[in-house]
């Protein structure tokens, strides 16, 4: 299995950038096929792939994973000698899965109401992307308090579960949410952006969010 080919449906800086930084952080090859945004509408072949029309779309051989925190925990244990998984037997394997999947259920989902009404839908409804705003940033506190006197999330190393968590700071930081982060969360993004994985991700995917939304 692990000697599959691999591709990666993917259009910069959403949800997919998650499955594109574990593959870089993995080191595994992959065939990356960029889409535009958002690719239901831009990108119509793609629905062939993936009815939905979302991103990621993920494939190795017969599997075939549309959810990207799940793909990022099926990368960690398919390709466990990369250490962005805990094994079950680790004190803080619960606090892995749980964090894993924060990033997406508690952080990720409210910016994404923020990314619908500030760039899509401006004026509309800006009570609302004000309001998950700040239930974004409360959510936030809980990353704080978890990154105190530590550098990533579980078992002082980076594992999966800092790169769920990390792509939710990323689109923080383009929807201008940056400010809400306090001094932990802040210095965990500049250690999560330094890391060569994800310097290597940004590269591959070629552009950003904000140049595919460009007028």
């Amino acid at each position: 299995m692990t000697d599959t080919p691999i591709e990666l449906w993917h259009a910069a800086d959403t949800r997919s950038f998650r499955v594109l930084w574990a593959l870089e952080e993995i080191g595994v090859g992959y065939t990356l096929h960029p889409l535009p945004f958002p690719p239901r509408a831009k990108a119509p072949d793609y629905l062939a792939v993936n009815p939905l029309g979302t991103v990621p779309a993920f494939r190795q051989g017969a599997v075939l994973m549309l959810e990207s925190v799940a793909i990022v925990q099926y990368l960690a244990q398919r390709y466990p000698e990369a250490g962005l998984a805990l094994g079950i037997s680790e004190p803080e394997f619960g606090a892995w899965l749980d964090w894993l999947h924060f990033g997406e259920a508690a952080l990720t989902f409210p910016l994404a109401i923020v990314l619908r009404y500030t760039r899509f839908e401006p004026g509309r409804a800006d009570q609302a992307a004000e309001d998950y705003g700040r239930w974004f940033g409360a959510r936030l506190r809980r990353v704080e308090a978890g990154l105190e006197g530590r550098d990533w999330l579980c078992a002082d190393r980076f594992t999966g579960a800092d790169i769920s968590v990390g792509f939710a700071l990323l689109l923080a930081d383009f929807l201008g949410l940056a400010p809400r982060f306090g001094p932990n969360v802040t210095a965990y993004w500049q250690r999560l952006q330094a890391r060569p994985g994800f310097q290597a991700a940004k590269r591959a995917q070629g552009s950003s969010l904000a140049e595919l939304l460009a007028p």
